[in-house]
């Protein structure tokens, strides 16, 4: 991603339903998605997170990002992370996006385990996330801190060595997400 997606990310990081599960307030000023992008390119350079944007196949525009944050390629680890703006939400968009974005993990990056820490509450991405594979392997109290409130959450992972060679997620044109 780069500057000329921010208008796009702002789009959907200051609707208060994209970040409600997401540590961080909603978006106030233009300013804060160039700043986003910013640390992604930063976080991409020095190897501790990798982040693409999720378009709909044959158009260009952006709906939501995916990514690796906490990338740790010496550990073979990274979490994944995403969000897509509300009118793209149940459409199968963030299946499809993780289940790509998983296997270029493990393919591409080598990583042997991906987490994802969500939001107790969450329950369509707790949803997603357990149809995709990943097992929960626990609760982290007051993980987060958002509005002022701390929030317990979920750590998921979805190790490597569980799935066969060039085995695939489920098939995610048949998922909600």
């Amino acid at each position: 991603m780069n500057e000329e997606d921010a208008e796009a990310i702002y789009g959907f990081f200051s609707h208060p339903e994209v970040t409600r599960y997401y540590g961080q307030e909603p978006f106030t000023a233009g300013g804060q998605a160039s700043q986003l992008v910013d640390l992604f390119a930063r976080n991409f350079k020095e190897k501790r997170g990798i982040r693409w944007g999720i378009e709909i196949k044959g158009e260009r525009v952006l709906i939501g990002t995916i990514g690796f944050n906490a990338w740790v390629p010496k550990h073979k680890r990274a979490e994944i992370g995403y969000e897509l703006h509300p009118m793209f939400w149940r459409n199968g968009y963030a299946a499809e996006a993780l289940n790509r974005v998983v296997s270029y993990g493990f393919e591409e990056l080598l990583l042997n385990r991906i987490g994802a820490v969500v939001f107790i509450e969450n329950n369509a991405s707790n949803q997603l996330l357990m149809k995709m594979g990943f097992e929960k392997e626990g609760i982290l109290k007051n993980y987060m801190h958002q509005n002022g409130e701390s929030f317990d959450t979920y750590i998921y992972s979805l190790l490597k060595k569980k799935r066969l060679p060039g085995e695939n997620l489920p098939n995610a044109s048949h998922m909600n997400s």
